[in-house]
């Protein structure tokens, strides 16, 4: 098959589009480089460097492609609430302006990653995919209107569409910006750094961690299943409160946290864990990288971390 990754030198980008290719996939990927670090893909993966909403681009690089992946996005949750403006130029508008393009051209499938924060605080766990969102910031209203514009515009103009919520996303090469750091590489440094840990709130809040190459095997198997018009958690199904998160850290890697905890710090959702029950159906997904097990791998195979002279537990 041949596909166009949007956002595709992203880390979760970088990871499918390096798997399409050595499963044998014609990979084209365009990425703006706000975030994207092209290096990292594979020398058999075309790049192009541009906006997702430049519709002329698109129109070249949607030549003859069979599925669109659209990953392109911003993607950070406490900078969305300062420039909620951008997040919606580029994440909703970024989305619209790639819809229209695969109808002129005749593009045919669309899978957009979507994110687990659309639910927000939610009575009942796990999260089932047939909740009401309830968004407590700009980045998962964008998501929530992202999808409702690629399943919208689908209906409208023939195109199959599939969206994956993912959740808590982690692994080798996950970026760490200056500010934003996700939490896992940002604990995992302090870590092993010696510096601290600081967790918003008493860190009884709890995510689901899902692997990243648990991830890309869920979105391989999107582009041709016959799950059109649906919504599907992607998710470890496990709920880690982040308390266990940093024992799990300091059990791999054999080094003592110094934990700071900040109880002003706003610790978002108190719970957050994925129903994965209609991706095992549809998709025939089953994660298979454990958090302890994942962890392992990013301190022996990431090189910010392999080179901190760990001896990792087995």
């Amino acid at each position: 098959m041949r596909f166009l990754i949007t956002g595709g030198a992203g880390f979760i980008g970088t990871a499918l589009a390096n798997r399409l290719i050595a499963l044998g996939h014609h990979v084209r990927v365009l990425d703006d480089l706000s975030a994207g670090h092209p290096e990292r893909l594979d020398s058999r993966v075309i790049f192009t460097r541009g906006d997702v909403r430049d519709v002329p681009k698109l129109w070249t690089l949607l030549q003859g492609v069979d599925c669109v992946y659209h990953l392109a996005a911003r993607v950070s949750v406490q900078e969305s609430v300062l420039f909620p403006r951008d997040y919606n130029d580029v994440n909703v508008g970024g989305t619209v302006s790639l819809m229209e393009a695969m109808r002129a051209v005749g593009v045919k499938r669309i899978v957009l990653a979507s994110s687990g924060t659309v639910y927000g605080d939610q009575a009942h766990q796990p999260l089932r995919e047939d909740m009401s969102p309830n968004p407590r910031v700009p980045y998962a209203v964008t998501k929530i209107a992202a999808e409702h514009y690629v399943f919208t515009l689908g209906r409208l103009y023939n195109i199959e569409a599939i969206a994956l919520r993912i959740f808590n996303a982690y692994g080798p090469g996950q970026p760490l910006p200056v500010s934003y750091a996700p939490v896992i590489p940002q604990f995992l440094r302090q870590i092993l750094e010696g510096g601290s840990v600081v967790i918003h709130g008493d860190g009884s809040q709890t995510r689901d961690f899902v692997y990243i190459d648990d991830v890309v095997e869920a979105l391989v198997a999107a582009a041709t299943s016959d799950a059109v018009g649906q919504i599907i958690n992607v998710g470890s199904g496990e709920e880690t409160s982040i308390n266990d998160l940093v024992a799990v850290m300091e059990e791999v890697t054999g080094r003592s946290a110094h934990v700071l905890y900040n109880p002003d710090a706003n610790p978002g959702v108190a719970r957050m864990v994925a129903d994965l029950s209609r991706a095992t159906r549809v998709l025939n997904y089953t994660p298979r990288v454990s958090l302890r097990e994942g962890i392992r791998r990013m301190v022996q195979h990431d090189p910010r971390f392999a080179t901190k002279g760990v001896t990792v537990s087995a």
